[in-house]
């Protein structure tokens, strides 16, 4: 074992040393350190190794120097004999040199007259050289003058520019050149000076033509929107012709707007100038190269910007009564587009005088602007014309600079703000025109002579009616308000959709803005109408009536509406979140409402009848007939319940709602004659009441009831009618019979004969008879019979206020 490791260290030694031969010295430290880190003692036997190692390689040096040793005193010998050759080739060149200087004496002197001449010669040379350079010095620097006299101040700047780097330097040790040099700095201020002034004469001459260039522009993106709107409209002319918009009376068919879109076209074939046409840019090239020649062109970039942003400012500003007509409407947007057209020319013109990010910015501070004074001066416009013409103008502003690589969404979000302003107008109008047609309704059905009129309403009123189709004369249910307001309504869907045009919104939504804005004018603009319309005090029962059948057949006409839209929107009414049309409330709540009035002037009239009565209560006995009041009012009631069967009754549902009308308003009315007729027997006022006048008042009770029995509106069951007088009648049967005993006997029971009559009731009628007995029979005290009476209208008396007093506690 100890042989094997013996080995293994020469083995390792011998890498070692090879490593050391083959490496570079200054990499011999880490492998001189592995020996260290062997075995103890490993450097003693590396050392006898590398002893070994150096004789060996000195007997190797020895060996070769012993080899080459005769070959190097051979070339020592060689060399020595060259050396006596070359001192004997030295003295003859010696010889050789003395001989030639000798004979080459006469040429010298003929050569240097030579070299005279020639001196004198490249003196001339130069002199005409120095000539040359300087005389296209002068021809530049007169150049130069001619240029700056002529106004060519860029062919100047490079005129100038030549002369200081190319002719100048050639010829500047001359006292001409120094003073050319000196002026030309000046000159450059000069220029300068000149083309800036220049510059502003352009921006206070764009401000003027601003406004024809974006009349130019506009004019241009109108021409395209019509040549559109004009191929589109050729697509549907084929389906039908129908009016667009009727807002001044004046109604715009679809051909008659095509006939105008053709008028705009032959205009726009004139010839439409652009901006280059119309304004003259050259100041601003030449100044910003002047500018760029002269190393500035930073400051001149960084004035144009800050006065064209003074100029937007100045541009922004709108007129005080802008917005009152269209056309101050028209130059403030001509104005803006024109403002923004120059500076989309420098911005390709040029390289970065306008560069995109400052155009963005430029267009950002002047959007705001503009949305903001459009939002604040369309709100003052109340005509839904110019709101229209507005609406339009942005539009075609919107498409202008839309074409020129400017965002527009928010025009189109404030379109939307806009739109609500138009229909907010729109309302107002409508509902001015609404007014007007109910105030000229005559509240009466509409006679139809022959089928062609018939037709002529049923084109404008969705009406159909098997029976009056067949014979002429006719006279339709509904007054002429209904076909008028139906068509007012469609007008109005014309408008509304008028402003949804070019908005660049799908037809969902299209549809969806034309039934929340027809809906607006259902619910609330004719609902309105309505409302006022029922209050208004000279609306009388006949035309409550009428205003009843005519809401009846406008809400039959709310689904022929739906339809309608559906048409112009080609959206199905089954399309998810399709918004629908609320005007069947509208007409419920008017009918209603209708209603309701009904009963109350009917029951304001029957007051005024009970305000002529004139009764005499202290009467001794009954006229033997009813009063002239009372007769008069049932007269009035007959005849007025006869108006109810004009109400709709072609269809069931007709008949019962002109059936729970008739029946409502006549128990109403009844209920309230029988009341107003109690409330004057327990009046206040009334002190004293005799058994003559209860006798009369029972005469009138007995016509009420008669009239009640003899069914003037169809429909009630049995004596329901009659018992809106029954507690009348039980009162008055009471006193007339006088059967207090069974009264009081059978008081609070279910099967009791007067089971209607109060206590109270009875007892303050009974006090006021009691109290004329006192008046009037002074001598009653001395007969037997009028002193019981006395005494039992005294029990009585007393036996109620018990009765009273027991039910308050």
């Amino acid at each position: 074992m100890a042989e094997n490791e013996t080995l293994e260290c020469i083995t390792e030694h011998e890498r070692i040393l090879q490593e050391i031969e083959s490496t570079d010295t200054a990499c011999v430290g880490p492998t001189l350190r592995s020996i260290y880190d062997d075995q103890p003692n490993a450097h003693m036997r590396f050392m006898e190794k590398l002893d070994a190692r150096i004789r060996n390689h000195d007997r190797e040096i020895e060996k070769m120097c012993n080899f080459h040793h005769q070959g190097f005193v051979d070339a020592i010998t060689e060399l020595l004999k060259v050396r006596m050759d070359a001192e004997k080739l030295m003295g003859q060149v010696t010889d050789t040199n003395q001989r030639l200087q000798e004979a080459g004496k006469e040429v010298t002197a003929q050569t240097v007259e030579v070299i005279r001449c020639r001196i004198q010669q490249r003196n001339m040379a130069t002199t005409v050289e120095k000539l040359q350079l300087c005389i296209p010095v002068l021809e530049k620097y007169s150049k130069l003058k001619e240029q700056l006299e002529s106004k060519r101040y860029y062919g100047a700047l490079k005129t100038m520019e030549q002369l200081e780097k190319v002719y100048i330097p050639r010829v500047s040790q001359y006292r001409f050149c120094q003073i050319m040099a000196e002026n030309l700095p000046r000159l450059r201020e000069d220029i300068k000076e000149i083309s800036m002034s220049e510059l502003k004469d352009f921006l206070e001459s764009i401000r003027k033509h601003s406004d024809k260039v974006g009349d130019a522009a506009m004019r241009q993106a109108q021409q395209h929107r019509t040549f559109n709107s004009a191929i589109a409209k050729q697509a549907n002319v084929g389906h039908y012709t129908r009016p667009l918009y009727s807002v001044n009376g004046q109604t715009h068919t679809q051909t008659s707007l095509m006939m105008e879109d053709d008028a705009e076209d032959e205009d726009a074939d004139e010839e439409v100038l652009t901006a280059q046409d119309l304004v003259d840019f050259s100041p601003v090239y030449r100044c910003l190269h002047i500018y760029a020649v002269l190393g500035d062109r930073e400051t001149f970039e960084n004035y144009y910007r800050k006065q064209r942003k003074k100029q937007a400012r100045l541009v922004l500003q709108p007129q005080a009564n802008m917005h009152e007509t269209v056309e101050g409407y028209r130059r403030y947007f001509n104005q803006i587009v024109g403002f923004f057209l120059v500076e989309d020319h420098i911005l390709h013109a040029t390289q970065g005088l306008v560069t995109r990010a400052f155009a963005d910015e430029l267009w950002n501070m002047a959007l705001s602007k503009i949305i903001a004074v459009l939002r604040t001066h369309s709100s003052y416009c109340e005509d839904p014309d110019l709101v229209l013409e507005l609406k339009n103008l942005i539009v075609i502003f919107a498409d202008t600079l839309q074409g020129f690589g400017f965002s527009v969404n928010r025009l189109f979000d404030l379109l939307f703000d806009i739109r609500d302003q138009y229909n907010e107008t729109l309302l107002k109008k409508w509902a001015l025109l609404f007014r007007e047609i109910f105030e000229l309704d005559n509240y009466s059905p509409i006679p139809v002579e022959t089928e062609d009129e018939y037709k002529l309403v049923v084109s404008r009123f969705p009406f159909h009616d098997a029976e009056i189709e067949k014979d002429f004369p006719k006279k339709l249910p509904m007054s002429q308000s209904v076909p008028q307001i139906y068509m007012q309504v469609k007008e109005f869907i014309y408008a509304s959709l008028k402003f949804s045009e070019s908005l660049h919104r799908s037809s969902t939504e299209i549809d969806d803005m034309l039934r929340k804005s027809t809906n607006l004018l259902l619910t609330r603009t004719l609902s309105c109408c309505l409302q006022n319309l029922i209050k208004k005090p000279y609306i009388g029962l006949t035309e409550l009536v009428q205003i009843i059948i005519n809401t009846t057949h406008l809400e039959q006409g709310c689904r022929y509406l739906e339809e309608f839209i559906t048409n112009i929107t080609n959206v199905s009414p089954e399309t998810v979140h399709t918004t629908r049309l609320y005007g069947l409330s509208t007409f419920k709540d008017a009918r209603h409402a209708a209603e309701s009035e009904i009963y109350t002037k009917l029951n304001q009239k029957i007051d005024e009848f009970i305000q002529l009565a004139d009764y005499e209560w202290s009467m001794a006995e009954s006229e033997g007939r009813a009063s002239g009041y009372l007769m008069d009012l049932i007269n009035f009631l007959r005849s007025t319940f006869q108006v109810f069967t004009h109400l709709p009754n072609n269809n069931n549902d007709h008949a019962s709602m002109s059936g729970k009308v008739a029946q409502t308003a006549c128990m109403s009315a009844c209920k309230h004659l029988s009341t107003s007729l109690m409330q004057m027997l327990v009046d206040t006022d009334l002190k004293q009441i005799s058994m003559g006048a209860i006798q009369q008042f029972n005469l009138d009770v007995i016509q009420c009831e008669l009239f009640a029995s003899s069914e003037p509106v169809p429909g009630f069951q049995g004596d329901t009618l009659q018992l809106a007088f029954i507690d009348l009648r039980q009162l008055l049967d009471l006193f007339m019979v006088w059967d207090w005993s069974t009264y009081l006997a059978d008081y609070g029971q279910p099967t009791s004969k007067y089971l209607r009559v109060n206590p109270a009731t009875a007892l303050t009628l009974l006090e006021k008879m009691k109290d004329n007995n006192k008046k009037n029979n002074i001598f009653s005290q001395f007969r037997k019979n009028d002193r019981d009476k006395q005494k039992l209208i005294e029990t009585v008396v007393k036996q109620l206020r018990s009765l009273v007093n027991g039910m308050s506690s």
